[in-house]
């Protein structure tokens, strides 16, 4: 045993043990106390009907838009065609399945239903799941390249970049999020829309507004992290890279951000994980995220406590991923 390693001594460990007792009693007080809290509530606890807003089985209609006579039905594979005509017109209607609730020779009025199959589909909490992490990672993303360039642009010797990242970052962050959704969905968002009609071009939809706020508010922190980052690494190590003969921009890419990055790990993983949980304000420009499908589901079902729960999960999965993704590249860097 070298000198450095140490040694638990039987009273060290018998503390130890005993405050890890301590922490799993005081868990299982509260867990047992919100019950007991939520017994004396009159509510059902429906749990059971959570998975269908996951995936659930819906039975899909086939109805007619026409009036006419049914004049013909037959199998494609597994499917039924079927060819109704009526008034010089006629049209045909693909059912998967046999579940065919007319026959040949039937009179059809328009809206009748002529067949149903039933077909798995995706639930709001699933939906709004899937968008709440494409809006987060596509908005890290930007939200890096953006925040990287500003926080070199506020260190740079050429005021014109300075002041320009300097402006941009006090603007940015001294506003709330929510103002500047507003501002990118409701003036900017429209402005650019009414341009690109103009000159005959497609709409972007509301969702890529929703993540460019994202994406420069997370940018103007970012860019901070980035700046402290690199005045934390000495002065001595750019002055060395000049010495051997790089570049200010080589010395930058190869010895100074390498290092900075081991640093800002930490702070950008926070920043990141408040941005997915930020993610939750899109739901207020009808962008249904994770929060806003939530709400949507509390009212056609009337099961708060459920939903809600849940609604907290999920983002706890998805915040506590990413922190053990970086404390994973956090290992990495350190190992290397």
């Amino acid at each position: 045993m070298t000198d450095t390693e140490k040694t638990v001594t039987p009273k060290e460990f018998d503390k130890n043990l005993f405050w890890k007792i301590v922490y799993v009693v005081l868990l299982i007080g509260t867990c047992a106390g919100f019950y007991w809290a939520t017994t004396q509530t009159d509510y059902i606890w429906r749990w059971n009907r959570l998975p269908r807003y996951f995936y659930y089985m819906e039975t899909v209609e086939v109805r007619a838009e026409i009036e006419g006579e049914v004049t013909s039905i037959t199998q494609k594979g597994d499917d039924s065609v079927i060819i109704i005509g009526g008034a010089g017109d006629s049209e045909y209607y693909t059912v998967p399945g046999s579940n065919l609730l007319v026959s040949e020779g039937d009179f059809i009025y328009m809206g009748d239903t002529v067949g149903s199959y039933d077909e798995w589909r995706m639930g709001l909490l699933l939906e709004g799941l899937l968008i709440t992490i494409e809006v987060s990672l596509v908005s890290i993303f930007f939200g890096i390249l953006l925040g990287l360039f500003t926080g070199l642009a506020r260190i740079s010797t050429n005021p014109c970049l300075k002041w320009s990242a300097i402006t941009y970052i006090e603007l940015i962050r001294g506003t709330p999020l929510l103002v500047q959704i507003m501002i990118w969905y409701f003036v900017l968002g429209t402005i650019i829309n009414n341009l690109l009609l103009q000159m005959g071009l497609f709409q972007i939809p509301e969702l890529w507004f929703g993540i460019a706020s994202l994406a420069i508010f997370a940018g103007a922190y970012v860019a901070e992290i980035v700046r402290a980052g690199i005045q934390s690494i000495h002065k001595g190590q750019m002055e060395a890279a000049r010495s051997l003969g790089m570049t200010k921009a080589k010395a930058m890419v190869k010895i100074i951000l390498p290092q900075a990055f081991k640093r800002i790990l930490p702070p950008l993983a926070g920043q990141f994980i408040s941005l997915i949980k930020d993610s939750s304000l899109l739901g207020m420009i009808a962008i249904r995220e994770l929060t806003k499908a939530t709400r949507e589901a509390v009212t056609t079902s009337l099961m708060p406590y459920e939903l809600w729960f849940l609604c907290g999960v999920m983002y706890l999965v998805l915040t506590f991923s990413l922190s053990m993704f970086v404390q994973y590249l956090e290992k990495r860097t350190a190992e290397a």
